[in-house]
Order: C-alpha cells, then structure tokens, then sequence
C-alpha cells in the first residue's frame, strides 16, 4: 500500500496528522483546494496567467504546518528581560553600528525624506535578518498556498497568496527566487507580499523595489512602512523610566478596549502628555523628555517591579511592524544602542 502511495498523498496525510486536536473540520484534499483557489483567484483581479506560472507542481509543505501549530498560545507567559538578553547582543550592536557608518549618506538621506532616524531602520534590519544573513530558505508560494490550504488563518494567507501570485505575475519578483520564512515574510525587511505591494519602494535608483537583494531599497522599504503606519518626525520613541515609589498602574489603565493587536495593546496605559507623567514623579533613565505636550503611554512588560518606559504615538508605528511589545521595545533599545543615545 506504501509503495503505491504518491507523494502527494503521502503529504496529505503527514499534514493532517500534524491538525490540531478537535479541528472543526479536515482540510481538503489539496489539488481540489488548488482548483478552488485558482477560480476564486481569477474572480479576484488575477490573470490565469499569473496563477499558472505562480502555482505549477504546488505540493503542501507539512513542515510549514508544523511550525504554524508550533506558536504560542500565550506568548505574554514569555520574560520580556530574558527575550532583550538574547536580542540585544553585544554582536549585534556592533554589526548595527557598522551597517549605520557603512550606509551614512543613503540613511541620512531617508531620514530626511520619512523623518525616521537612520538607527531605527538599522535596527528593525538587524532584528529582522541579522542585517540581510538569515532571510529564510522555503518557497514562498508553497508556503503560503499551504498555509492557505490548512485553513487555521485561511483569510489572511489567502489574502498573501494573492498578493505573491500578483507580484510574480506582474515581474516583481523570479519565481525562483521568490524565497523567505515558513510564514510568507521575505527579503531583509521581511516584509509579507501585501505589505512589498503596499509599502516598498526603491531606495538605490534604479527604478526597481527589490527587497530580496537590495539593503538600499529594504531600509528605505521600512522608513516607507513606518512613516506610512504613523511615525512623525522629530518625537522619537520614548524612553526608559522609573516610576515613582508605590505607582499603581490602575490610576492610568486606559478605559477603551483595542480593537487590533489586542493582546500587546492590553499592556498600555492611556495617553497623558510628558509634563503630567514627569509631575507624576517618573525619573528618566539615561534619556530625556520629549516637549512637554508630547504624549506618551506607560509599558511594562513583566509587571510591577520590572523594567519600564514611557512610549511616544510614534512606537504604534513600530508595533505595527510587528504586534509585540517585546519586539518593539527590543528594535527601539536596539536603535538607541546602534546610535549611541546617551543611557543606551
């Protein structure tokens, strides 16, 4: 019976073995998923032509399944202190500082261009790939058609999907090359497709937006991203703090519900400008207040005790990026540390 199975079949049955228990339903077989797609796909916008040339011999990954189900359920269990030490390295910092020196004039460049400081880019880069080292070997469209397939986030890789055939279909990426991480992010800034077809843009002049070879066109890819998701010049991120003696986070809890990213946005206060937080008694650590009417948030990841900071609107941007508070905090600590901010 083995020996008569194909390796199709045998695909199929690894993935579904990988399901989680209690699954409402099993997915279905695969080539009959395919054909489903490709017709809603076409109803979508999508020239065959595209479709055939994305999507030809398309097998599921279960690898890519097994990691899917492999994510935390609860990632706020995590120590935010212990994920900085193993992001924050010394390496790392140094690479960041050599990358920013090597680059001088093209971050200075998009600094003035988006407003968004040269470190920052460096660093979302350096979290991202290790600036361009570790950008993912699986086929993006086998992942994402798997992933789509699957149909634990069908909505959303449905959504990736399209946006990969488009940009294979329309020349903006080989289909060869077309290679990332086992959740569609691809290129040294990781980007999804829909978010290269929304935010990247040239950043070496030579007409073209590529993410995949490009540092130039992937760090002014990411000043695009931000300045587009909300970053405003000149405020900054915020800053390290320490609250007063006894502060009690209730007095500042914010009152409305967050309608995305729910889970990190639970972890903000409300907004009050910068002059009440400092008549509150917080203490700068190492850095120094934006103006007085800047309004900031309070974020403490692990709880009362632990490590603090007051967040700009312009830290939004960067969660935006990625939903995590643990990300966005270790990409602006990073930034500081890569720009030599005093107390970083």
């Amino acid at each position: 019976m083995w020996h008569g199975m194909t390796m199709r079949m045998l695909a199929l049955a690894v993935v579904l073995l990988l399901a989680a228990p209690g699954a409402a339903q099993p997915a279905p077989a695969f080539a009959d998923w395919l054909a489903e797609y490709r017709a809603g796909a076409i109803a979508r916008g999508l020239e065959p032509a595209w479709l055939d040339r994305a999507l030809a011999g398309l097998e599921p990954q279960p690898r890519v399944v097994e990691l899917d189900r492999a994510q935390p359920d609860d990632p706020g269990r995590a120590v935010f202190a212990a994920y900085l030490d193993r992001q924050l390295t010394a390496e790392r910092i140094a690479a960041g500082r050599q990358r920013h020196a090597e680059r001088a004039a093209l971050l200075s460049r998009l600094e003035r261009e988006h407003g968004v400081p040269g470190e920052l880019l460096v660093a979302i880069w350096g979290m991202e790939t290790s600036y361009g080292r570790v950008m993912g070997g699986f086929d993006i469209l086998r992942a994402l058609a798997t992933l789509a397939w699957d149909g634990r986030r069908a909505e959303l890789f449905t959504r990736e999907l399209d946006a990969a055939v488009r940009m294979v279909g329309e020349g903006q990426v080989s289909r060869e090359a077309f290679r990332g991480s086992w959740a569609g992010a691809f290129g040294h800034p990781q980007f999804l497709p829909s978010s290269y077809l929304k935010f990247a843009i040239d950043g070496d002049g030579d007409g073209r937006a590529d993410i995949l070879a490009s540092p130039a066109d992937a760090l002014a890819s990411i000043a695009n991203y931000l300045k587009q998701n909300g970053w405003t010049a000149g405020t900054g991120w915020g800053l390290a703090v320490q609250p007063p003696p006894g502060f009690d986070a209730a007095r500042v809890a914010n009152s409305e519900q967050p309608a995305s990213c729910i889970r990190p946005m639970r972890a903000h206060s409300r907004f009050l400008p910068a002059r009440k937080w400092r008549a509150l008694g917080f203490v700068p650590l190492g850095g120094q207040w934006p103006a007085d009417e800047v309004e900031m948030s309070f974020v403490q990841p692990d709880g009362p005790g632990t490590r603090a900071f007051l967040a700009t609107r312009n830290y939004r941007a960067i969660m935006a990026y990625n939903c995590s508070n643990f990300y966005a905090l270790s990409v602006a600590l990073l930034a500081d540390a890569i720009g030599a901010r005093p107390g970083a």
